[in-house]
């Protein structure tokens, strides 16, 4: 298990240091798509980055945590949710632009890897926490425009949660439709709710 302190070494890149953790994940990445992270070990993922094991394990600490921290940057690495115009346009915009994230073959893995690492529940939550805050942009955004919103907790158990199942379980059709759909289906079953609040 690594300690707080390498935990927090491997969160602050530069300079060369960067450049060696780029190219960990990148390694770390391609071998989870083509092998499983059950099969992966710091020596081959050192031997493909082209670095020295003992620098992984110094940073790291195990190959559990160096699995859990590229699958966490992965899963927190999409960009803001774009500005429509409107509030539906908005989540169904997100929603497939979460889907594009998550569907990925490095995206599945990662999100593979995060839903099996048992005993880091803070990975999880700020994955999660990730999702949130983009739903709370959407919602602040729309509360400016005039609309009202649905419930941050909606939109992540029909929204969010339905897309990372289908994708866990390669549940077809899971496209671009699929996502608008989700989001359609959001809007029409309930009353809006715009108490300012992420519930």
């Amino acid at each position: 298990m690594a300690t707080s302190e390498q935990q927090q070494t491997a969160s602050r890149p530069g300079g060369r240091s960067a450049r060696v953790l780029a190219a960990v994940e990148q390694a770390a990445t391609e071998l989870i798509c083509e092998r499983g992270p059950e099969q992966i070990s710091i020596p081959a993922v050192a031997a493909r980055a082209g670095v020295n094991p003992t620098s992984i394990y110094r940073r790291w600490g195990d190959v559990h945590q160096l699995l859990t921290w590229v699958a966490e940057s992965r899963l927190t690495s999409d960009s803001l949710p774009p500005d429509t115009g409107s509030l539906r346009g908005d989540l169904r915009r997100w929603a497939q632009l979460l889907l594009e994230h998550i569907s990925t073959p490095e995206g599945s893995a990662s999100l593979r890897t995060v839903v099996n690492a048992v005993g880091d529940g803070e990975v999880r939550d700020r994955c999660l926490r990730r999702r949130v805050d983009q739903i709370d942009l959407i919602r602040a955004r729309a509360r400016a425009r005039g609309e009202k919103p649905p419930a941050t907790g909606k939109v992540m158990d029909q929204v969010v949660a339905p897309l990372h199942f289908r994708v866990l379980f390669g549940i077809e059709p899971t496209d671009a439709a699929c996502a608008r759909a989700l989001v359609d289906g959001l809007l029409a079953a309930a009353p809006a709710v715009d108490s300012g609040q992420g519930e």
